[in-house]
């Protein structure tokens, strides 16, 4: 088995136990899926590297049938070959659209209007969906959550584009013939995603992909 292949095993694992913990009703079925838990987080923390310390608490303090995690991104066009994009500092300053993990309480568009003032200065507004991704299916680096990916269009109806924000630093329009330069934060957005979404600034006509 590849690594990938563990990490989608150990992603299973998770949901099964986190279900296991939320509808068994016999003392001895719980201890046996608290075990199964802490043995999927031990895989997650070889294969991400991330601390089991970090890894342990997302899942331990969910409850319920476990989802999906989602992640929203703002797509901004200036033109047809220019897109909006961000250096996310958490990440060692690489290039992304701007965005991050939805917020309960907000629809999507919502949250796409929020990640865009607060990252970028810029006030949006949200107007359709271009594409929901399935991370598995595209070359992200592993993470211990199982994600899907929004890409929002937005239009700017205000504000100004602010540097160095507290989640960014350098924010600016990115030529489509520059992306290939660029180094890109791979968690958050991989090229052949800002390939689809110049392809939607082009035509934008085109239906919403849905993996």
């Amino acid at each position: 088995m590849t690594n990938l292949d563990w990490l989608r095993t150990a992603q299973q694992l998770q949901a099964i136990a986190q279900a296991g913990l939320t509808y068994s009703q016999n003392v001895y079925d719980t201890d046996r899926y608290e075990q199964l838990q802490a043995i999927s987080i031990d895989i997650l923390h070889r294969l991400t590297d991330e601390p089991v310390e970090k890894i342990g608490p997302l899942f331990t303090n969910e409850v319920g049938y476990q989802t999906p995690k989602v992640d929203v991104r703002v797509v901004l066009f200036r033109g047809t070959d220019e897109i909006l994009m961000v250096q996310e500092k958490i990440d060692h300053n690489r290039w992304t659209v701007p965005g991050g993990w939805a917020d309960i309480g907000l629809t999507p568009k919502e949250v796409a209007v929020k990640e865009a003032r607060e990252e970028t200065g810029l006030e949006v507004e949200a107007v359709r969906l271009l594409a929901l991704y399935d991370k598995k299916l595209h070359p992200h680096p592993p993470e211990p959550w199982y994600a899907y990916k929004c890409y929002i269009l937005c239009r700017i109806v205000g504000g100004s584009i602010t540097s160095d924000t507290m989640e960014t630093g350098e924010v600016r329009w990115v030529h489509e013939s520059e992306i290939p330069g660029l180094e890109l934060s791979p968690v958050r957005t991989t090229p052949g995603q800002l390939a689809d979404m110049f392809r939607f600034a082009r035509q934008p006509e085109l239906p919403t992909i849905c993996d």
